[in-house]
């Protein structure tokens, strides 16, 4: 029996498919949405001024836990999702290369508080956004709690939080969000 080279390759394409993780009726949004909680709890206990700071965000988007590594070329990458009035109405994942002196690897959480209507709609009706100049950083580490020179209306917050491992610092720069259906 001879076996056409279609028909194998076929049958690899449809094994590493297979392995993608994404199985039709999976529990990977049940999975997001608990890491999710866990993560906006820890954050609203452990920084005094997130819980209202979300409140008045007209979405926040949560990326639990993002895993970052690099030896001279390096990526990260998480996912996460998008709750507006604390319910989720999107998932996302959040991807970046990057290029040049590093080596290690490190897992943080962020959150992108969208504090008007207009980020958070230019942030769901693109193809892919990226993190750029009209985000503003917060460091809530530092003094454990968030100023209001940190909440005054800005277009977006992001805030880095709960790193561990051996790279030093963690940002947002060049992190690519993108659509998911988990």
């Amino acid at each position: 029996m001879i076996i056409s080279r279609r028909f194998l390759l076929s049958a690899g394409a449809a094994a590493a498919l297979a392995g993608c993780g994404n199985p039709v009726g999976g529990n990977g949004a049940q999975v997001i949405d608990n890491r999710v909680d866990a993560t906006r709890d820890f954050l609203f206990g452990r920084y005094p001024g997130t819980e209202q700071l979300a409140q008045q965000a007209a979405g926040v988007l949560y990326m639990p836990l993002v895993t970052e590594a690099g030896f001279g070329i390096g990526g990260a990458y998480g996912r996460g999702a998008l709750r507006i009035n604390d319910a989720t109405v999107d998932y996302y994942s959040a991807a970046r290369a990057t290029i040049g002196f590093q080596i290690g690897a490190q897992q943080y959480a962020h959150a992108l508080f969208f504090m008007t209507e207009d980020a958070l709609q230019e942030f769901r009706t693109s193809n892919g956004w990226a993190a750029g100049a009209d985000v503003r950083y917060a460091l809530p580490d530092q003094g454990a709690s968030l100023g209001k020179e940190t909440t005054e209306i800005e277009p977006v917050i992001a805030l880095v939080f709960g790193q561990s491992g051996l790279i030093a610092g963690a940002s947002l720069a060049g992190v690519k969000y993108t659509r998911i259906i988990p």
